[in-house]
């Protein structure tokens, strides 16, 4: 007689996303894919303790010259898209970068860089390129900038980001204010991103935002336009960081417990599509570090090298336990809080 064979079903998580979503009647479908967000690599002059992206000098992927050329296909042929939001990584990096921010722009669509403010004084530690000159780049395209600073204080800053990234994000401030961001009447955008130092939810966005303008205006002069909040995702670095020091289980609980119901019509997944270095298709740059490819109603996995606008808008997003960061408190996107 065969042996019976027991198929294992693994238990549901505890912190299971779509079972928050069932218990509030909340369905979650793409509204809309009005930006298109590229990872263009995943090197950087950094390595910052809390980077879900695991970034560092030593990583070697980037989107190939194909991809960049596929990538504005897809912005040209589609009007639908108005926004291209690259990310890395420091995205500069990338060889192709600034042909594809140029090429982007004359296509007449709004292109936002992840820009972490030290490239501009590290330079590109594989080849020791200088990458000085970003901000007049910046400034000739109309580039917004977006740019991370844990705090206005150097010593949270420098234990999250590495030692004098403080002083080396000052000094890229004060080019970008120089070149014209920031300041009243330019039109030239620069806006912050606080992520907190640990495993915390942030504080209520405005406010944070009226301390990060009182202190960098008062003691460095600084100006910018507007600070986002924006939760660490438990994934990657930072999710070791967590398990190393026994803190992930208290970390989801505190997510799970601050699920906020408001915070879930504005996530990000619902008007992006998140494009890795392969050309693979994710609903956020979350599930892309989690390789939770998107797939259209078929089963059939995305990418840029055969897209269809129409699939991917009535794709079936893809949601884990991380999800849990983007809807706590007053939730968490690529723009900030949501609630």
């Amino acid at each position: 007689m065969p042996a019976v064979q027991l198929k294992v079903v693994p238990l549901p998580s505890k912190y299971d996303f779509e079972v928050q979503l069932r218990r509030h009647c909340i369905d979650l479908p793409p509204l809309s894919i009005d930006t298109l967000q590229v990872n263009v690599t995943k090197l950087c002059n950094q390595v910052c303790r809390h980077c879900h992206v695991d970034a560092s000098p030593a990583r070697k992927e980037i989107l190939s010259l194909d991809g960049v050329a596929k990538c504005l296909e897809i912005l040209d042929r589609h009007p639908q898209i108005t926004k291209l939001d690259i990310t890395g990584g420091a995205p500069e990096l990338h060889p192709g970068f600034d042909a594809f921010v140029e090429r982007a722009v004359a296509l007449g669509k709004h292109v936002v860089v992840r820009h972490n403010l030290t490239v501009q004084i590290d330079g590109n530690p594989q080849t020791g390129e200088n990458k000085e000159y970003l901000p007049q780049f910046f400034a000739r395209n109309r580039v917004e900038v977006i740019s991370s600073l844990p705090y206005y204080q150097e010593y949270f800053t420098d234990a999250q980001r590495g030692s004098d990234a403080f002083k080396k994000s000052m000094e890229a401030m004060q080019r970008l204010n120089a070149a014209g961001y920031g300041i009243d009447g330019s039109g030239l955008v620069l806006n912050l991103v606080y992520n907190p130092v640990g495993p915390y939810l942030p504080p209520a966005q405005v406010g944070l935002e009226a301390d990060y303008r009182r202190e960098l205006k008062n003691r460095f002069g600084l100006m910018f336009n507007s600070l986002y909040t924006i939760t660490n995702m438990p994934i990657n670095r930072f999710k070791l960081h967590l398990d190393k020091s026994g803190q992930y289980e208290a970390y989801m609980e505190k997510l799970l417990a601050a699920f906020n119901p408001a915070a879930v019509e504005g996530v990000m997944c619902r008007g992006l599509i998140s494009v890795g270095h392969d050309g693979r298709i994710y609903d956020c740059d979350f599930n892309q570090m989690l390789q939770l490819q998107a797939t259209d109603a078929e089963g059939k996995p995305l990418s840029i090298f055969d897209f269809n606008f129409s699939k991917a808008l009535k794709r079936r997003i893809r949601f884990d336990d991380h999800c849990l960061g983007c809807t706590a408190g007053s939730g968490s996107s690529c723009g900030g809080a949501t609630a």
